[in-house]
């Protein structure tokens, strides 16, 4: 909710300044719940962020910790991704290719244009200066890399490409991720907001599940494979139930999920969607390997 590079900072949805009073922070707390309130006509979604704001500044241990992870303390908190270090030692999913690295390029490359002085694109006060297409090009990398995290854990049956082109359309497929449950065309996304619906699409300016459907069929000609279904996935606070069904397009569902739920989701497999096993399964993969572009 407030990590993202789109989303308003504690003391933005609090309406004070970042170098306000404790006293001042407080009563900041106290108005906004008042405006907020439900009962009073507020916004639910807009009050439950109120009190979510103040949970993280409402002591000095947890402010300087919010400020120094979202940049309010002079330190990054979006720089170049990390695989983690693992203390386990369980088979992980195959994978190929960078996930959000092809966001990440574009991201820089447009600051250089935009503010070729800058000394650090991933510092949080540069970013918040930049324009809202910057930030999202960054929020949705930062969400491709949350992604990753979760699909390298699905296991050694498994198989994931980040970044896949998807021939003659000039864009990509975040992950294609191909198991026992199933062939998936998978987004990573983040709004910085609630995600909302219209008429089976994700509201919005553009029309995300038409060109997911449109790439992935590009895709399953040029390999001649089928998939099971498309998903998008976002991150946890800013989706109002764990999954979300947006029906079939084609004989292809589509269904958007929490990425809490996204690991269990592929690894069951969708509701009436085709399993994969045996033979099939590393005849599919084989067909995407020989086939798979990366962006």
């Amino acid at each position: 909710m407030f990590d993202s590079p789109l989303s308003a900072s504690a003391y933005e949805v609090l309406g004070v300044a970042p170098d306000a009073s404790d006293d001042d922070l407080r009563r900041a707390f106290r108005l906004q719940l008042r405006r907020t309130h439900p009962d009073t006509g507020g916004d639910a979604a807009v009050f439950v962020r109120v009190q979510r704001a103040w949970e993280l500044v409402s002591t000095p241990e947890t402010r300087a910790a919010y400020d120094r992870g979202h940049g309010f303390a002079g330190e990054s908190q979006w720089g170049g991704w990390r695989e983690p270090v693992r203390t386990d030692t369980r088979p992980r999913a195959r994978f190929h290719g960078e996930a959000g690295g092809w966001l990440r390029r574009q991201y820089v490359a447009q600051v250089r244009e935009f503010a070729p002085d800058a000394a650090d694109p991933y510092d949080p006060a540069f970013v918040r200066t930049v324009p809202v297409e910057l930030r999202m090009l960054l929020a949705n990398a930062l969400a491709e890399e949350e992604t990753s995290r979760i699909l390298a854990d699905l296991g050694m049956g498994f198989t994931v490409w980040h970044d896949v082109a998807a021939p003659d359309a000039g864009d990509k497929i975040d992950h294609v991720v191909l198991g026992p449950s199933g062939l998936y065309g998978v987004m990573s996304a983040d709004l910085g907001t609630d995600v909302r619906f219209r008429s089976g699409e994700i509201a919005g300016p553009d029309a995300p599940v038409a060109d997911l459907l449109t790439r992935i069929r590009l895709i399953s000609r040029a390999a001649r494979v089928r998939f099971s279904a498309a998903i998008f996935v976002f991150p946890d606070d800013d989706l109002a139930e764990a999954a979300v069904p947006l029906g079939s397009v084609r004989g292809l569902p589509v269904v958007v999920v929490r990425r809490s739920v996204l690991r269990t989701l592929l690894r069951t497999g969708i509701q009436g969607t085709r399993v994969i096993g045996g033979n099939e399964l590393f005849d599919v993969r084989t067909r995407l390997q020989q086939t798979v572009r990366l962006a």
